[in-house]
């Protein structure tokens, strides 16, 4: 697929300098460079400046005093240019009262001011932004989300229990106690346009926003491949047997670590037979209908969000640009 790399998180190119993570004295001298800067998280929530299109990842200098709120040292993500790019997480922070966040972050439309930070800086969910966001900036946010979300989850050794600690600029855990090395997990998902004709099969999961369908998904499972992940997911969820599977683009989905492989198939057969664990509702939708939903003039359907390789997907569809 010719745009893949355009789909929100993946294309921007960023050079990940891994040649300098198992250097000690290099990252130091990064971290002191005058032309460094850091992106700072809160509890997953980057912090951003701006609004709609004009909405950016605030870069802050290294000696700037809300990081020596930070807890651990830097991730380092890379170099923009000759200038290196960390990463600092402040989750430990308390809000001021009236700034709590939702039980539900799929519905998280609140933002958190710092009181070191100037007032148009806040700490925003990266899902109601990240349509707007510059390529460099969305790659830089979902890299710094997903390794954070790593080390938060992966703080103990899965070898011998005893507690590891964060090395190689934040790319690795080392046991001090057996030395095992662990690396940040990247959970691979097939997501796919399941046609018949001139149809396409969405599904919803249950909790989610009133009329708001997507194309369906789900892990790949060990000793698996992605085409077969393909037909086995649509089975089970939805009774509908595959054929041809084709693969169309990727992309990084941070929530927590996913690595979505947007695929298309061809169904067999229309009868759906639904699994009510799985999915709330399944339904075959016409080429005109997802037009008209996107156009937000579909009285009951509603696509994908914005930035998720489903709406991406299913945008290029319509426009006859998957080739």
């Amino acid at each position: 697929m010719r745009l893949a790399e355009t789909v929100t998180f993946g294309g921007s190119a960023l050079n990940r300098a891994a040649e300098l993570r198992g250097d000690a004295d290099a990252l130091a001298r990064a971290a002191r460079d005058r032309a460094a800067r850091a992106i700072l998280l809160w509890r997953g929530k980057p912090l951003m400046r701006g609004d709609g299109p004009d909405q950016g990842l605030v870069r802050l200098p290294m000696d700037h005093p809300v990081l020596a709120e930070a807890e651990g040292a830097p991730v380092l993500l890379g170099l923009e240019g000759d200038a290196p790019v960390f990463a600092q997480d402040i989750s430990s922070w308390q809000p001021p009262t009236g700034q709590e966040v939702p039980g539900d972050g799929f519905r998280d439309t609140t933002r958190q001011s710092h009181p070191g930070l100037p007032p148009e800086q806040v700490f925003t969910e990266l899902r109601s932004v990240m349509s707007h966001l510059q390529p460099r900036d969305a790659e830089l946010a979902a890299t710094a989300r997903a390794l954070f979300g790593w080390h938060r989850t992966h703080r103990y050794c899965a070898i011998c229990a005893a507690q590891s600690v964060p090395d190689q600029g934040g790319w690795q855990r080392v046991c001090p106690s057996c030395g095992a090395h662990h690396f940040p997990r990247t959970d691979p998902v097939v997501i796919m346009l399941i046609t018949h004709g001139n149809s396409v099969l969405v599904g919803r999961s249950h909790g989610w926003p009133e009329g708001m369908y997507s194309l369906l998904a789900g892990f790949v499972e060990p000793g698996e491949t992605i085409e077969a992940a393909v037909r086995r997911e649509v089975m089970e969820e939805a009774g509908v047997e595959v054929g041809r599977v084709e693969y169309l683009a990727s992309q990084p989905w941070p929530f927590p670590s996913s690595l979505m492989f947007g695929c298309r198939g061809e169904a067999r057969q229309t009868d759906l037979r639904i699994d009510p664990v799985e999915l709330d509702d399944a339904m075959w939708v016409t080429r005109e209908q997802m037009m008209e939903a996107f156009a937000g003039r579909h009285p009951v359907l509603a696509p994908a969000r914005k930035g998720a390789i489903a709406h991406f997907i299913l945008r290029n569809w319509l426009a006859d640009k998957l080739d």
